[in-house]
Parts: structure tokens; C-alpha cells; sequence
């Protein structure tokens, strides 16, 4: 499946998705090139106890990751992660669509403007990211390199103040 500009894009919990997709998507290697924390092989048990963490995070936050669909087709997962006192976004697409991540990552800080738990969203990406401009195009800010599990990763803050529609100045 190509990216498709004009894709219908939805979002859809992640126990809506066959275990088989998600293994096949977590086993392509173009998808864990910069994923550095993607270091075990994904089978079904895998996806299972994946989903179930991410449920989890519903359970615990009222947030969590989406199963991202173009068009009724899963193409990637994706969402808000409470880390600490912040909220982290992540998107993890399907190679074959990785055009669509702009479009997908607007649509979910629409949504997170309209909630007010979230006043700014952060992004941690590998150094091995050299393509940032989407974050860019985004608004978000580097703040600096921090270390994850191990890992050192860029990372990046977006506020996401709620859009002000229909004020005026002289009310």
C-alpha cells in the first residue's frame, strides 16, 4: 500500500489489530533502523504482551497508542505515553507509508489540543534521525539529548495550547 494523500486517516485501539499484522510490521527491518530500543524478535506472544501494555496505559492515564488506519487499512501505531510528568508521542509506521506520518502526527495534536492534560508534547528520537524536519514543520523545539533505557535520544517539545477561534481583541 503507497501513501495515499487523500487516505481517510483513523485512529482505532490496538486490540483491533491481528497479532499476525503487528508482527509482520515489527519484523520489517526498514522499521527498526531507528528504533534502537527494538532489539527482540516480534512473534505472536510478543504483539500480545505489546498490546496489553499499551492497554495498560489506557487503564492507568485515560491515554494511550492507536492502531493508525488509512482508509480502513492498519498502517503504523502511534499515540501518547505518559513518561513522568510529560506526555511522549510516538509514531511507528509501515515503511510502504512513512509519507503519511505528517498528516497522521497533525491529526493526533489536534487531538491533543483539545485535551487538557496535555499542555506540550515531547518526541524522542534516535540520533540517527538527520531528517527532522517534519518536527520542524510541526513547531516542536529540540531541548536536548537525554538517555532512555540505555539509549541517548534527541529530544524535542511541542506546545499544544488549545486554538483560539473567534476571539477577538476588543471583547
Amino acid at each position: 500500500m503507497s501513501p495515499n494523500a487523500h487516505a481517510d486517516i483513523t485512529f482505532a485501539r490496538l486490540t483491533d489489530i491481528s497479532p499476525d499484522e503487528l508482527v509482520a510490521h515489527m519484523s520489517d527491518p526498514r522499521v527498526g533502523e531507528h528504533m534502537p530500543l527494538l532489539t527482540m524478535t516480534w512473534d505472536r506472544e510478543t504483539a500480545r504482551t505489546f498490546v496489553e501494555a499499551k492497554e495498560a496505559c489506557w487503564s492507568r492515564d485515560g491515554l494511550g497508542h492507536w492502531a493508525f488506519l488509512a482508509d480502513g487499512r492498519y498502517v503504523g501505531w502511534g499515540g501518547f505515553q505518559k513518561e513522568g510528568e510529560e506526555w511522549d508521542f510516538g509514531l511507528v509506521l509501515k515503511p510502504e507509508v512513512f509519507g503519511l506520518g505528517l498528516r497522521i502526527a497533525r491529526k493526533a495534536l489536534t487531538f491533543a489540543r483539545t485535551d487538557d492534560r496535555i499542555p506540550f508534547v515531547t518526541f524522542l528520537l534516535p540520533p540517527s534521525r538527520r531528517h527532522l524536519g517534519a518536527l520542524k514543520r510541526l513547531g516542536a523545539v529540540f531541548l536536548n539529548q537525554t538517555e532512555y533505557d540505555g539509549e541517548t535520544f534527541l529530544k524535542f517539545r511541542l506546545d499544544t495550547p488549545a486554538p483560539r477561534t473567534g476571539l477577538r481583541l476588543d471583547q
